[in-house]
């Protein structure tokens, strides 16, 4: 059940919201330290039951995630100083 997702994808999915999920070779954004991809290893409504298969299958370095709902992905603002170096100067 291995595959690459992100971390938007999961939260938007039907099939995983609501539900715990495991990944493995997670990617983390710099600045929040919060997973934006990574490899999809087993999903489960019941933390308990995610964490025994997990246990027993011997992956025990995934991180395990709450797919609560849709994701909001925040852009950062410019400062001023940034804003007026990105205009063209005439």
């Amino acid at each position: 059940m291995t595959q690459t997702l992100t971390w938007t994808q999961l939260c938007r999915s039907a099939d995983f919201r609501g539900c715990w999920v495991a990944l493995d070779n997670c990617r983390y954004d710099q600045s929040t330290m919060q997973p934006v991809e990574g490899d999809l290893v087993d999903s489960d409504a019941e933390l308990s039951e995610l964490c025994s298969r997990m246990r027993e299958s011997g992956r025990t370095s995934c991180e395990i995630l709450f797919c609560e709902a849709d994701v909001i992905v925040e852009t950062p603002i410019a400062s001023p100083r940034q804003s007026e170096a990105d205009q063209p100067r005439g």
